[in-house]
């Protein structure tokens, strides 16, 4: 994320010495149909850096569909994790 330069700066400040009163909404309707709405889009964990040891062969297969191997780790390991929890769940619920 880029900083912010001093006239950004005294712009947020400006607004945030603002009473909600005092600012002017009303080219943003407020929204009260939250159907199409989507749960957790711009939400992203915190992430941990840590050292990790893998298979050559499984490092060369995650490299091998380009940049971002990584974060296709992370993404397979979190769909290994809700799978993992989705069964447990089921499983729980049939015993």
């Amino acid at each position: 994320m880029k900083k912010l330069n001093k006239k950004q700066k005294r712009q947020i400040a400006a607004i945030a010495a603002k009473k909600d009163a005092d600012i002017d909404l009303t080219d943003m309707p407020e929204v009260l149909d939250w159907s199409k709405a989507e749960i957790g889009k711009f939400y992203r964990p915190p992430k941990k850096p840590v050292t990790i040891r893998l298979d050559t062969d499984i490092i060369a297969w995650l490299k091998s569909y380009g940049r971002g191997y990584q974060t296709k780790t992370n993404m397979l390991l979190r769909h290994a994790m809700k799978s993992s929890v989705r069964a447990k769940t089921t499983n729980r619920r049939s015993a």
